[in-house]
């Protein structure tokens, strides 16, 4: 890739998270293949008592993938599961995304612990207006192909915060929010 495409790049990336509302992504161009999921309300979201949407954007830097965005229509000041799921079927319940990707066939758990689905992203934390951002760099995925890629999964909100106990889900309940994670 030649200076002029890579810095392109960078201020697409940067206008994309300023027009997401994010301030603490729009200086960090991207390192390397990247990703993105629009997460769109799923046939429970009403039931819910939720309409979760937004963008998530996955790029590969390093050993890593950064993840970041914006969700918004959660239920406010509530913890919300968030999970990378196996299949990419979002329509009806969100069911179709299957169970959370764990190409190394580990327990569910908390990200960060010991044990945990590459899957398993830190929890969402909706503010006062159900709104939630974050910024996290995930060691087990890839953006680029092979068996931990996360091109052409589901990517899930859950209606209730992950136990991150119960095996394999986490006990965190419907599933009102999914997107697909689409390779850019």
């Amino acid at each position: 890739m030649n200076m002029i495409s890579k810095y392109t790049q960078g201020i697409n990336f940067g206008f994309l998270c300023v027009a997401a509302g994010l301030t603490s992504c729009a200086t960090v161009a991207p390192t390397g293949p990247s990703a993105i999921a629009t997460v769109s309300p799923t046939s429970v979201a009403a039931n819910a008592g939720m309409n979760p949407q937004g963008s998530v954007r996955f790029v590969q830097q390093g050993d890593g993938v950064r993840v970041t965005g914006r969700i918004t229509g959660l239920r406010p000041g509530q913890e919300h599961g968030f999970h990378v799921h196996e299949g990419a079927d979002c329509t009806g319940d969100g069911l179709g995304t299957k169970g959370h990707f764990n190409p190394q066939g580990s327990a569910h758990g908390q990200h960060g612990s010991a044990l945990h689905h590459a899957g398993d992203l830190p929890s969402l934390r909706a503010n006062s207006a159900g709104v939630a951002e974050f910024d996290v760099v995930i060691k087990q995925l890839t953006v680029s192909a092979g068996p931990s890629s996360v091109v052409g999964r589901g990517l899930i909100v859950h209606r209730d915060p992950d136990d991150f106990a119960t095996q394999p889900t986490g006990n965190a309940g419907p599933r009102p929010g999914c997107a697909v994670i689409l390779a850019q």
